[in-house]
């Protein structure tokens, strides 16, 4: 980003799905796009992952999910995010989808979903659009208290 501090990207896994290549290399690709990049890691609880978001005063969260658990995980973890009152948050999801899941994603508030094949600089462009307009500006809070 060229104004303001970095997004911060908290990524990882829900639930029992051991396949980490692919958020490994989402991470990667974030952090060459200039994002902050904290990978959570593997087999993570929605209330974990919340924590986790929370602790890092994140921006976005992303999920990677290819266990077929995509819209129950996701409910789950969105239910913990607002528990925590983290209800800001952009929520990306990327993994196995179908017209179904994605719907039911989007009924979650997520709409950011990125299927297999997704190039990295549209999930960076996504997230970009929709955290950019919500990050203070660097500065902005000593200059308001001039």
């Amino acid at each position: 980003m060229s104004q303001g501090r970095p997004i911060r990207v908290v990524v990882g896994k829900v639930g029992l799905d051991g396949h980490d290549r692919g958020v490994k290399v989402i991470a990667q690709g974030l952090r060459d796009a200039g994002m902050e990049v904290i990978y959570a890691g593997l087999r993570r609880t929605p209330a974990e992952l919340a924590q986790i978001v929370l602790q890092e005063d994140a921006d976005v969260l992303g999920l990677s999910i290819l266990s077929g658990a995509v819209s129950q995980l996701s409910r789950r973890v969105v239910a913990a995010l607002n528990e925590a009152g983290l209800d800001d948050i952009l929520v990306v999801v990327g993994g196995i989808t179908s017209p179904q899941i994605i719907h039911d994603l989007d009924e979650l508030g997520i709409k950011g979903v990125f299927g297999p094949g997704t190039d990295i600089p549209s999930v960076a462009a996504f997230i970009e659009l929709n955290v950019r307009g919500r990050l203070p500006e660097v500065g902005a809070a000593s200059a308001q208290d001039s």
